[in-house]
């Protein structure tokens, strides 16, 4: 049963909908990926676009999407056959589990509650322990959900989709292995004749006798492999190949691999083992076309066999200048399968890619861009440009899957090329519907990684993805909720959307527990567009996950941070899992130290804080500090008086704090009481901190002395943001300020939070805001803060102005009537 909390929308917010819903399902894990920045050019810039939140990721330098390429329709014709083949029940896609079917809004039995926005007034959520048997009940019925769910998956060959630009050219058919190929099926009486003479002469059979019989046998109905592969007289004729492996010729032992394949020989088996070792010490005696043949046949087997590819990429090195085409690109897609990027050969590569780009079919491009992907082969920006100009003037003519490989590489390199993103706007919607998720998935995330907002694609993806959502794998889930909170946008479907997303991140709960980067994925996308699930947050908060965090390849901390902030801020109700206090101090200490050395030192902001304590009077009226450290970028905060005047609070008195340090304070009754209660004699917390100031400072300013560490600071309802100075509230409470500060209470004035923006703060080509940014201007404000903005497309060209005009200009910011009137 689902039951859906009808909620108000309040002014400047682009969302803050909340919906709980009953679901008997797990989390499962997905992929933090990484975030990726680009940056946007302020004299290009389209002014007249309508600035909306949007969001920039969060760790893009550590971010890589695993690819499975058999995520997608072969190419347009194909993709409809396949999606009215499997059209069927389901839900919506994700990572792991691929397939179609219709939205289904049946949830389950456990309780999911959406937490409300600060207005919102909802009952208290269940107790912990109630959550927490939530949680277990999810887990504990997660692989019968799972194993209901693979029954519905898309189905595709995950093997063949790839190989799709083999079928262009003849000269693949000597490269690689066909097992489309048409052969004679052999006679059940002379497989039993082939199986006795082997018992008979215990595999003593001469090698060329050896290898026919492999030929044969691999001629056999499918239906017939397994029993045969089975039978003891097989495993005699294998013994007899590994006996006489040295005899048999190269081309006679290519023929004994091949058949291998054919019989889906296991990868580990011993005949394959003393094929590898005699390939390897063969290669420098084998034609380039034999030894791309061995590598794909390894393949297809699924056997890793690194020390061969090794050989085979030195002796491609050396002889690099005389691949043909088709060498060529077999030989990087043996190297993205082999997912293996020889550094010296992958430097000659680009000459070859740029001697045959303009020969290559469209599916040979999208291969060598899923090769160069899949090794994390990184290319410049020369030769990727050239690869996107080629694609944006034939995308009509691509298929879906080669063009989502090539939009796989275009997002690795981090290559803003306009023309291809504007055509994909024109092309890929109409094609959403009968792609397959995993590629619906890559097209999404490509389009947020790159910062690109195109309204044709997202709207395509958000209308179809309900019926699907039960293909998706907890990957999948989390990397469409965090492109579309990245991007910040809302479709006409939203709730629907959002439900049954959040539906199949509860299925997918149990594969949280090996992914968490993916958990966290999913619901920073969520978060950025005001949306915080108590259920899968407070699992996400909860020591045991923390602590399985401690085990990914990528540095998780910081996405807990920001998570478990945003909903102290935004979330007063919650009552769940909240992050340690020590772990508060940690990530704020080390956000606050890149700061440091690399956000509070850029020149835009170095000169803005400069001609504002040169306009305001000094450096105690501007503060270059993050009022939120959690959302990673920083402010300029200055204090307002209500008659317009700035109001001086970044103060330290080191006469005292001397005075502190060589003399100590004496511990009377008066000073405990102000301690251990915050006030004395019915003062305010505002008052006490005024006794302690010089007569020059004002009540309400924000003491930054050495005496102020160690006890939590809130000013005009504003957290202090200076974590290295600041105790965490304890679990279980809410971020609140008191209500002695609120700033409507507080006549003082206002404080300003002014934020030097720069291009990655907004979509590209656009003043759409991202998601990250636009939840830390909404949390600002419901801080206290006035937010203020110094666009890029201003301040960026007024840098190098005269400084009157820059001084005009920050003085018409700061002092706009407009602002001063709210005061």
């Amino acid at each position: 049963m689902a039951t859906v909390l009808i909620c108000r929308r309040f002014p400047r917010l682009s969302r803050v909908t909340t919906f709980s819903t009953t679901a008997k399902c797990k989390v499962e894990s997905g992929s933090s990926e990484s975030k990726q920045k680009k940056e946007e050019n302020p004299e290009t810039a389209n002014t007249g676009t309508e600035s909306v939140a949007t969001i920039q990721l969060l760790n893009p330098v550590d971010y890589r999407v695993v690819y499975n390429p058999s995520a997608y329709a072969k190419s347009r014709a194909a993709s409809q056959q396949h999606a009215a083949r499997d059209s069927g029940p389901a839900l919506s896609d994700v990572f792991a589990s691929p397939g179609t079917a219709q939205v289904q809004h049946a949830f389950g039995t456990a309780s999911s509650q959406a937490l409300p926005p600060l207005r919102n007034a909802l009952p208290k959520p269940k107790s912990k322990p109630l959550l927490k048997q939530t949680t277990s009940a999810w887990l504990s019925v997660a692989q019968t959900k799972e194993e209901a769910e693979n029954e519905n998956t898309e189905t595709h060959d995950s093997k063949e989709d790839p190989r799709m630009f083999q079928k262009g050219r003849p000269e693949y058919r000597s490269l690689s292995y066909h097992k489309s190929e048409p052969i004679e099926t052999l006679p059940l009486e002379e497989r039993d004749s082939i199986l006795h003479s082997v018992a008979v002469c215990k595999g003593s059979q001469s090698p060329g006798t050896i290898t026919d019989y492999f030929r044969k046998l691999s001629r056999l109905p499918v239906e017939q492999h397994a029993a045969l592969v089975s039978e003891p007289s097989f495993n005699t004729l294998c013994r007899g190949a590994v006996k006489n492996i040295g005899l048999i010729s190269t081309s006679d032992l290519i023929d004994i691999l091949k058949a291998c394949v054919r019989l889906v020989v296991p990868p580990t088996h011993p005949l394959l083992n003393a094929c590898e070792n005699e390939f390897c010490r063969r290669v420098w005696d084998m034609h380039l076309d034999q030894l791309l043949l061995v590598a794909d046949c390894w393949r297809c087997l699924e056997r890793s066999v690194p020390s061969y590819l090794s050989i085979l990429f030195s002796y491609a090195n050396m002889h690099w200048k005389d691949l043909t085409l088709p060498q060529f690109v077999q030989l990087v897609y043996i190297i993205g399968e082999g997912r293996r990027s020889p550094a010296d050969l992958m430097q000659k590569m680009e000459s070859m890619i740029l001697k045959y780009l303009d020969s290559f079919t469209l599916e040979e491009v999208g291969a060598v861009c899923l090769g160069l992907f899949k090794s994390l082969s990184g290319i410049s920006d020369r030769v990727m440009r050239k690869i996107a100009d080629r694609v944006s003037l034939q995308m009509e003519d691509m298929s879906t899957y080669a063009l989502v490989n090539v939009l796989k590489m275009l997002r690795y390199a981090r290559m803003d090329h306009l023309p291809l993103l504007k055509e994909l706007g024109k092309v890929i919607p109409a094609r959403i519907p009968t792609t397959n998720i995993q590629g619906i998935m890559h097209i999404t995330l490509t389009c947020s990684s790159l910062h690109y907002f195109d309204e044709r694609v997202m709207a395509a993806v958000a209308m179809s993805l309900p019926s699907k959502v039960t293909y998706c794998r907890s990957k999948d889930a989390a990397k469409f909720l965090w492109s579309f909170g990245c991007l910040d946008y809302e479709p006409q479907n939203e709730e629907e959307f959002y439900s049954s997303l959040i539906e199949q991140m509860h299925r997918k709960l149990h594969e949280f527990v090996k992914f968490p980067e993916h958990l966290l994925t999913g619901l920073l996308g969520l978060a950025f567009v005001k949306r915080f699930p108590e259920e899968l947050i407070d699992y996400a908060l909860s020591d045991e996950f923390v602590q399985k965090t401690r085990g990914s390849k990528y540095e998780l901390r910081k996405d807990l941070f920001t998570l478990s902030k945003s909903v102290e801020i935004e979330c007063p109700s919650y009552q769940g899992s909240r992050l340690s206090p020590q772990l508060y101090q940690e990530m704020t200490e080390m956000v606050l130290n890149f700061a440091e050395q690399e956000i509070y030192v850029r020149p835009e902001i170095v000169e803005a804080v400069t001609l504002l304590e040169s306009m305001l009077g000094g450096p105690e009226y501007v503060k270059n500090h993050m009022i939120l450290p959690h959302t990673r970028s920083s402010d300029l905060e200055v204090h307002l008086a209500r008659d317009g005047h700035p109001i001086p609070f970044n103060l330290k008195d080191p006469i005292a704090d001397n005075k502190l340090k060589d003399i100590g304070v004496s511990l009377t009754d008066d000073l405990m009481t102000q301690l251990i209660k915050g006030r004395s004699n019915g003062q305010s917390p505002v008052e006490v901190e005024h006794e302690a100031r010089t007569p020059g400072q004002e009540r309400g300013e924000e003491a930054r002395t050495p005496r102020t560490a160690g006890r939590a600071a809130f000013s005009g309802g504003a957290l202090i943001a200076d974590a290295r100075l600041q105790v965490e509230p304890k679990l279980g409470r809410c971020l609140e300020a008191p209500p002695t500060l609120t700033l409507n209470q507080q006549p003082r004035g206002m404080k300003l939070a002014i934020q030097v923006s720069n291009r990655n703060h907004y979509c590209y080509f656009s003043k759409r805001l991202l998601g990250l940014h636009c939840l830390k201007r909404r949390q600002l404000q419901q801080l206290g803060y006035v937010v203020v903005e110094l666009p890029f497309w201003e301040w960026f060209p007024l840098l190098k102005r005269t400084r009157l005009e820059k001084l005009s200009y920050l003085h018409y910011k700061v002092f706009d009537p407009a602002l001063l009137s709210r005061a």
